[in-house]
């Protein structure tokens, strides 16, 4: 347990609707009555984000989340698998647990996996990776307009707009926050 006063961003809480991360956290002293901790928390599982008061002191659980990291091995229909690059003992983590992240992480890639008691809960990946780009039309002679776009496919199958002069082979750099093109590497 841990008083609503020392709470901080970033901490996780294992309340009785679900396990839920401080996202803001804002001590209120009115000038008539009690101190009361408004916070912003986000559901780890489902990524719903709510409001959340407490009296000031009030006691609530802190979760104890480990983070450790787990080298991608491959997909099935169990899911998709990790090895703990400490342990060397492999894990299965369902799909809908990795969720959009599945999109960015290819075979062999590092990935941290946040877990609770034991059972993976996050996916946490860089903040940009390199994608090898397995499909893109050829840009047209002459169209070389200032900011044009096209439609690449990346070889974990995710389809990014890019500019004209990517074409098939060629190693992208992807915000992983947003999906969004940031450079060609090679």
């Amino acid at each position: 347990m841990i008083s609503t006063n020392d709470v901080k961003p970033g901490m996780a809480l294992d309340l009785p609707d679900g396990l839920f991360q401080v996202v803001e956290y804002q001590h209120v002293k009115p000038g008539k009555g009690k101190a009361f901790v408004r916070m912003k928390l986000k559901n780890v599982r489902t990524g719903a984000v709510l409001d959340r008061t407490f009296r000031a002191g009030e006691n609530v659980p802190r979760a104890t989340i480990d983070r450790r990291d787990f080298q991608y091995l491959y997909k099935d229909d169990m899911g998709l698998h990790f090895m703990d690059q400490e342990t060397y003992e492999q894990m299965a983590v369902p799909s809908e647990t990795v969720g959009a992240a599945a999109q960015y992480i290819v075979e062999g890639a590092t990935v941290r996996i946040a877990m609770f008691e034991g059972t993976p809960v996050d996916i946490e990946l860089p903040a940009s990776v390199e994608l090898a780009v397995t499909h893109a039309e050829p840009g047209v002679k002459g169209d070389r307009v200032s900011g044009a776009t096209k439609p690449v496919t990346l070889e974990t199958g995710k389809v990014i707009q890019a500019p004209l002069f990517v074409s098939e082979g060629d190693v992208v750099k992807v915000d992983t926050r947003t999906g969004d093109y940031i450079t060609r590497v090679s």
